[in-house]
């Protein structure tokens, strides 16, 4: 198979799916890290065991995991560092750009504008937004924070692949209604409710206060043992 219809075959798998459980893209994130910091080292191979005891994964998983997408392999050689790497980024959509705008500029708004990262995976940050008239005016990072009463024409303007929800539980459902008016594909989620959308547009529902309390269990867990 040529190196184009293998890039096409990946592309089609990723696309549609095709019955790939939400735990296999889930560890793909986890993937594409290990592999840019084993890239950054100069590391050109590996092997599926030798990644399975960086990353606490059975060698098996991986190697299911990334047969869900027409696998990378080479009996004999394992993976080539560089290429996996980039295959994994194209399937995670991060050959291309991506613009987003963050509604609710407190500060947890402030802080995931200022995060750099984002725009080193392609997550270009368009736009920040509140109600609260102490906040609009106010500068983050290169962003001035504006008022709600721009945010259609704005997402119009800056063409907005992805909203950054970071508003108050009673506000965050009818902010969602207004962007999905919009046309918004995914919303990343940080208001303290699960949002009912229309079939075809994106949640991540992100809950740090559940995330903190799973340590509080396991802390526990270990100090009654």
């Amino acid at each position: 198979m040529s190196a184009d219809s293998k890039d096409k075959t990946v592309r089609g798998v990723a696309m549609e799916g095709k019955g790939i459980s939400q735990a296999v893209i889930g560890r793909l994130p986890r993937y594409f890290r290990y592999l840019g910091e084993l890239k950054d080292e100069g590391v050109e191979r590996i092997s599926s065991q030798d990644l399975s005891g960086l990353m606490q994964v059975t060698a098996s998983q991986i190697r299911q995991d990334f047969n869900n997408f027409g696998g990378f392999g080479q009996q004999g050689y394992g993976y080539n560092v560089e290429y996996l790497y980039e295959e994994i980024g194209r399937i995670l959509g991060l050959d291309k750009q991506h613009h987003l705008i963050i509604i609710g500029a407190g500060n947890l708004g402030q802080a995931l504008a200022n995060y750099m990262d984002f725009e080193k995976r392609g997550f270009i940050m368009r736009g920040i937004f509140d109600i609260n008239p102490a906040l609009i005016g106010r500068k983050v990072r290169a962003m001035t924070v504006e008022s709600m009463e721009l945010l259609e024409r704005r997402i119009r303007e800056n063409e907005i692949d992805i909203a950054v929800l970071t508003v108050p539980k009673g506000s965050a459902v009818g902010v969602a209604d207004r962007l999905v008016a919009c046309g918004i594909r995914a919303i990343w989620n940080f208001a303290h409710v699960d949002l009912d959308v229309p079939e075809g547009v994106q949640v991540e529902n992100v809950h740090l206060l559940d995330s903190l309390m799973k340590l509080s269990y396991n802390i526990s867990c270990c100090e009654e043992r």
